[in-house]
């Protein structure tokens, strides 16, 4: 249909070969914004003494309390095995600790242990600190904006 109305319509065709530039430049500059935004993230996060992964294990249980090991991986991207993983170093560290669902023996919850709440009630607030900085290119309304339009950009995509 699209090629149909661009042989029918010199001025469709342009819009759409527009529109594709326009997609392409923003996926560049998307791109290129995550990646400085990341690197200062998980460069922070380093400073830490954790991985990324374990970092942000750790803030879902600082944040949301016990959670199920099953959707942790949902939850920050990861997969499973990385998951296992990186739980059984935390657990090493006696950060966290695995514990059974009294209702369901299939299920099996992470808990944030209380060295690991005191590791993040100190780390935690620096590391928010250091966003902030990060995201000091943008105002708080751009932010809201920008955080809006990226939602709008992500379910897009689900659609397609």
């Amino acid at each position: 249909m699209t090629e149909q109305r661009q042989a029918a319509d010199p001025q469709a065709a342009e819009e759409i070969a527009a529109e594709e530039q326009a997609a392409l430049k923003l996926f560049v500059i998307l791109s290129k914004a995550y990646k400085n935004v990341m690197d200062h993230a998980v460069k922070d996060m380093k400073k830490h003494g954790l991985s990324p992964s374990e970092f942000t294990i750790l803030e879902v249980l600082y944040n949301k309390g016990r959670f199920p090991l099953q959707q942790i991986g949902e939850k920050i991207l990861i997969t499973s095995g990385s998951v296992t993983y990186n739980i059984d170093k935390l657990e090493k560290r006696e950060l966290l600790k695995r514990v059974p669902s009294p209702n369901d023996r299939r299920v099996i919850y992470a808990e944030i242990t209380d060295e690991g709440r005191a590791l993040f009630d100190e780390i935690f607030p620096q590391h928010a600190a250091e966003v902030r900085r990060i995201m000091g290119g943008l105002n708080a309304q751009e932010t809201e904006a920008a955080s809006e339009l990226l939602k709008k950009l992500g379910k897009g995509t689900e659609r397609g």
